[in-house]
């Protein structure tokens, strides 16, 4: 439950970058790759083009919207400017669209516009074409839409008809969650089987039970997937709730273990 994949998504019991548990889904990235693919062949990544990127930038691929400075103290989101950035030649629209993910009571979260998207990049030293810049902002989105997918299939073991709201969050670039230090070393042992590629992206979400009041932090490390046979993209998700108390312990054992014993009776023929 903790992983997932989008283009398509899925959920198992393996590791975020276990390539066999992706071959299969439904979920379809919003992305027309149709249209894409006469532009592009190269494999699934980050959004963001890191190797055009690496001759301005030897920074760790991270997502392009800084959410660790220049943040309003109010929603936690980056102060982004609307304004055409030096020597941009397109316009790009400024339009925020609305998340389903709940800031409180009233208001749900907005993405940024492809224009606030775009003065991030320029703002970090990423040369982005700008025509992509609405496909990168789609592909941005449906991610984290599934995230928050995720993160409710996890608050409903708990929670049940609990009302739940991303309080505020906080992106960790760079910074590797003990989660994904073991997978990278599984891939050392064995990369047949494991990626060698660390995540390309940490969030850290505060989630908050609006009956109680609780917060709880879940952790997100946004993996890159082989393509398709078509050349369409695949991320993976892994998303779980971070080992802050007790409670979020034993949701971790316990679905760690319904998902391995779901597994093996799969893998064990039946009898009779």
């Amino acid at each position: 439950m903790g992983q997932t994949a989008s283009s398509p998504v899925t959920s198992s019991s393996q590791s975020p970058v276990d390539h066999q548990s992706l071959k299969s889904g439904s979920l379809q990235c919003p992305v027309d790759h149709e249209i894409s693919k006469s532009a592009s062949h190269k494999p699934a990544q980050c959004p963001v083009d890191h190797e055009s990127l690496k001759q301005s930038s030897q920074k760790p691929a991270q997502c392009p919207v800084d959410h660790g400075s220049s943040m309003s103290s109010l929603n936690q989101m980056p102060t982004l400017s609307q304004a055409p950035a030096p020597n941009q030649t397109m316009e790009l629209p400024t339009a925020r669209t609305s998340s389903s993910i709940p800031r409180d009571a009233s208001e749900k979260w907005e993405y940024p516009s492809p224009q606030q998207f775009y003065n991030a990049l320029v703002r970090k030293g990423w040369e982005t074409p700008e025509e992509h810049v609405e496909t990168m902002v789609d592909i941005h989105n449906f991610l984290n839409e599934q995230a928050w997918q995720e993160v409710l299939k996890w608050e409903r073991r708990q929670a049940n008809d609990d009302k739940i709201q991303l309080a505020r969050f906080k992106g960790r670039p760079g910074e590797l969650s003990p989660k994904a230090r073991f997978w990278l070393l599984a891939g050392w042992l064995l990369p047949g089987r494991f990626n060698t590629e660390p995540p390309f992206d940490r969030h850290d979400w505060i989630v908050r039970r609006s009956k109680t009041g609780e917060e709880v932090r879940y952790v997100i490390d946004y993996y890159s997937a082989p393509p398709e046979p078509d050349g369409s993209p695949v991320f993976s998700l892994d998303v779980r709730p971070a080992l802050d108390s007790l409670g979020s312990i034993r949701e971790r054992i316990a679905v760690a273990t319904e998902e391995a014993w779901t597994s093996y009776r799969e893998s064990t023929p039946s009898r009779g």
